[in-house]
């Protein structure tokens, strides 16, 4: 390595131990593991403490087959050096700065590119520096318990005889891609970009549980619509947003692996990786357009669920406005009977004051016509009741 790459390097690490400090959190006592996780390569544990290795399994191959298998990245450097011609495949889960930067001291791996690996969270990308491809992958895993997808970020470095794979998260399960070429040694004999393949086509392929499991979410929460489940507008929008990132893990899937095609005869590709290769962008294409379809699907429910909740509430409100008249309608005609027998009681009242002198106390045809008098006042509220339609 030149001195200016290594100053680079140097200066590199400092600062990236410094946000080391300051931002990331604690790592993990150990890889996660439970119901419904992809296994990680299970040689060498990972303890994630100082110290500690974090390779999860390392090995030479030559001529496809597994010719020595390291128990740490100094071993490995040395029985490379000690092989010309052969292979390294070295798996790491969310390794150390220090290894990394070690990897990048014995593979001329470019700064930027061991930026990238040091503070993940990057898009899946394909950067070419030299002889050595980067390659960025967001690979996705369907849990069934809590029904939500799980997206884990996976760093790959292919260079001339060494393959280097830096997860961060549970997903994808690297140990079958490496059973899978180990048990077939012509297509490994190909080199480090028939392991890239593998890989992607590892990735690509663990779409379809999830792009099933979320499927089956989307048929729950339409039964949750028309159901009239208070509780399916978040569930649908949560949905969204795992859709969402699904896109974003799955599109630029597209121009990468054009990217690659466009280079199959710069850089001599085998034509069975060709091949391996155009079935993968098959495969993407064809997730990419399920998951745009799941996009609008999830906006046409969201829409019919408001749709649905309107006509509801509309209903309701109906149903409140009915009870409200038909209400109003019995306050009528208590009030119109409270008035009609308020008449006579008026008049009665008037009438039996105890007072010496009033009109008509000593009238013969005094009590007649009191009578009278409250007969009329109440047939005429009752005509004008009538009339209004009270009664």
């Amino acid at each position: 390595m030149s001195g200016r790459r290594l100053r680079a390097l140097r200066a590199l690490s400092n600062s990236a131990k410094e946000r080391a400090r300051t931002a990331r959190p604690p790592r993990p006592a150990a890889p996660p593991a439970g119901e419904g996780e992809a296994p990680l390569e299970p040689r060498i544990a990972d303890t994630a403490v100082a110290g500690v290795s974090s390779v999860m399994d390392a090995a030479l191959y030559r001529d496809g087959r597994r010719i020595a298998t390291p128990s740490s990245l100094a071993e490995a450097y040395a029985q490379l050096r000690a092989e010309p011609g052969a292979m390294a495949w070295i798996g790491l889960y969310r390794p150390t700065e220090a290894e990394l930067v070690s990897l990048a001291k014995e593979f001329d791996l470019h700064p930027l590119a061991l930026e990238d690996a040091i503070q993940a969270h990057q898009r899946p990308k394909l950067e070419r520096y030299g002889e050595t491809l980067f390659v960025v992958l967001r690979a996705a895993r369907y849990l069934d318990a809590p029904e939500e997808v799980d997206f884990a970020e996976l760093h790959i470095f292919v260079g001339p005889g060494f393959v280097l794979t830096v997860r961060h998260g549970a997903a994808p399960d690297l140990s079958a891609v490496r059973r899978r070429m180990e048990s077939n040694p012509e297509l490994l004999t190909l080199g480090p970009e028939a392991v890239l393949y593998a890989i992607l086509d590892t990735v690509v392929d663990g779409y379809a549980p999830v792009v099933a499991g979320v499927e089956k979410d989307m048929e729950e929460s339409e039964i949750q619509v028309f159901g009239g489940d208070p509780q399916v507008s978040r569930r649908i929008y949560e949905l969204s947003q795992e859709v969402l990132e699904f896109q974003r893990a799955t599109r630029p899937l597209v121009p990468m692996l054009d990217g690659l095609q466009a280079g199959f005869v710069k850089y001599g590709t085998d034509e069975e990786l060709q091949r391996y290769l155009r079935d993968v962008a098959d495969h993407v294409t064809h997730t990419i357009e399920r998951v745009d379809g799941f996009r609008q699907a999830l906006g046409d429910l969201l829409t019919l669920n408001a749709t649905l909740v309107a006509q509801q509430q509309n209903a309701e409100m109906r149903a409140l406005a009915e009870a409200g008249f038909e209400q109003n309608e019995e306050i009528k005609k208590i009030s119109a009977w409270a008035a009609i027998l308020f008449a006579p009681t008026l008049v009665g009242t008037i009438y039996g004051m105890n007072f010496d002198h009033m009109p008509e106390l000593h009238w013969l045809l005094g009590y007649p016509f009191a009578i009278m008098l409250m007969g009329v006042v109440c047939v005429s509220l009752y005509l004008v009741f009538k009339r209004r339609g009270w009664l």
